[in-house]
């Protein structure tokens, strides 16, 4: 699984022959210029899954939703959430976390009929609570994410993303849940992996310890741009004394 976040990068997750694309709220600070994903809004959200869906052809794709969406009542997250289907092909949505409301708010979505991922971890959304740092590091956060992880399972969620945690924790869900657990720093014993494309292709300023850029994209497009540039500053200039054509 990829992340996307216009038609263009939507078509490069694609053709690299993924299963899943994801709208994710990373976009926030890939694409928006933001230094978390906190600010990015529903109709922000709504505006790059539509860009999203035309860069695709026949992979599915499921889009997060984004703060203070779903963390305000069942109601209202039921309302955002199916506006990404009403409006788009999202074919489900992710939440962050598994907090007693949350596990209520994702009841409810599956009930009516709105296929939910969860995610566990490093959840970028409580960026202020837990920052990026990894997660569940000691025995007693292990167990309470393998009890967070089973609730997610037991409302319905139908895939699981876990990040930044010890792989021996994440390859211990895989064998525990029914659900697929997709990886993000979390080791290759996952049934999955996902990543922010920006990451792999060396496009972010930071990089994050757990995606390594396979490119210098950044790099790369700036040495293009940059002898673009240089070339038409010392192109010759056109002559300016040859007669005007008679028509």
């Amino acid at each position: 699984m990829l992340t996307a976040w216009d038609a263009l990068s939507a078509h490069w997750a694609e053709a690299a022959g993924v299963d899943l694309v994801l709208v994710g709220d990373s976009l926030a600070m890939v694409a928006l210029g933001h230094a978390t994903t906190l600010p990015v809004t529903l109709e922000a959200m709504l505006h790059h899954a539509a860009a999203v869906e035309r860069g695709l052809q026949h992979t599915p794709m499921v889009c997060d939703l984004p703060f203070l969406s779903y963390q305000c009542g069942a109601d209202r997250a039921v309302a955002a959430a199916g506006r990404f289907l009403k409006e788009t092909q999202c074919e489900g949505v992710k939440l962050e976390g598994a907090e007693p409301e949350t596990l209520e708010v994702m009841d409810r979505l599956v009930r009516s009929g709105i296929p939910v991922m969860g995610h566990l971890g490093l959840t970028p959304q409580s960026v202020r609570q837990l920052g990026y740092r990894r997660q569940a590091t000691d025995p007693v956060a292990q167990e309470r994410l393998l009890l967070q992880a089973r609730e997610l399972q037991r409302v319905g969620c139908f895939a699981l993303v876990i990040e930044h945690v010890p792989a021996a924790l994440a390859s211990r869900l895989c064998h525990e849940l029914h659900l697929p657990v997709i990886g993000i720093g979390a080791g290759d014993g996952c049934d999955g992996q996902v990543r922010v494309s920006a990451d792999l292709l060396g496009l972010t300023p930071q990089q994050p310890p757990f995606s390594k850029a396979l490119i210098d994209g950044d790099g790369l497009i700036q040495q293009a741009l940059s002898q673009w540039v240089r070339s038409i500053q010392h192109a010759p200039a056109p002559a300016t004394d040859q007669p005007a054509p008679h028509c």
